[in-house]
């Protein structure tokens, strides 16, 4: 895993036009076939651009690796917010800025530019690879929260308001980090405080209508 990731990092990672190719190089002029992907041009979509699922995909192992840095730092990369927040970068970008993009172009003449947006699958990705992969919240067996973040040594901590699917269940989650830590040291659930388990909290929520307080220390 260690390394797939470290040729991931050095062969598809472009940090400096925030990019994730999907492969490099591109297949143009060579008598390799590898399907319908040849049909577009150089660094479009899937011959030779980012393609965002896989992108988002990259983050997550790297976050399941440890690599708190490395997993926030790409994950920054991928939304459309760090894309247009200069004018030089929205100029090449040429998309709307609170959208995410399933596309960008990863070759010259286009380098940079978005694709296709208001794509939805690539949006659901970015949102779990966000919430359950660097802040690390999951929901298991429906009233189960898994709480595990990979943050960056430097966050002193965030905080999410979650609302279970049952619409009654709404729980205040504070996630502290004052010594920049990477393991849950303590955690409490409405006061009562809960043994963390390998670096994890497991916070078990009981039924009924409520709004739970939550509080995380990772050290």
């Amino acid at each position: 895993a260690e390394q797939a990731m470290a040729a991931v990092d050095s062969e598809l990672v472009d940090a400096e036009q925030g990019l994730i190719r999907l492969l490099t190089p591109p297949f143009v002029d060579t008598p390799q076939d590898p399907g319908y992907i040849k049909g577009y041009l150089a660094g479009v979509r899937e011959n030779g651009g980012q393609y965002t699922h896989a992108a988002c995909w990259v983050v997550m192992a790297l976050a399941q690796l440890g690599h708190n840095e490395r997993a926030a730092y790409l994950l920054e990369r991928l939304t459309p917010v760090w894309h247009t927040a200069t004018p030089e970068r929205l100029a090449t970008y040429a998309l709307e800025p609170y959208v995410v993009a399933a596309d960008i172009y990863g070759a010259a003449p286009h380098i940079g530019r978005g694709g296709w947006s208001w794509y939805t699958g690539s949006a659901g990705w970015l949102y779990r690879v966000a919430l359950e992969s660097v802040l690390g919240l999951r929901l298991e067996n429906g009233r189960t929260l898994v709480i595990r973040p990979c943050i960056p040594a430097a966050w002193p901590g965030f905080r999410i308001h979650y609302r279970l699917a049952d619409g009654l269940t709404r729980c205040d989650i504070q996630v502290e980090n004052p010594r920049g830590g990477s393991r849950v040291v303590g955690a409490c659930l409405d006061g009562q405080a809960l043994a963390p388990l390998d670096g994890a909290a497991r916070v078990v929520l009981p039924p009924g209508e409520a709004v739970h307080r939550i509080e995380i220390e990772l050290g």
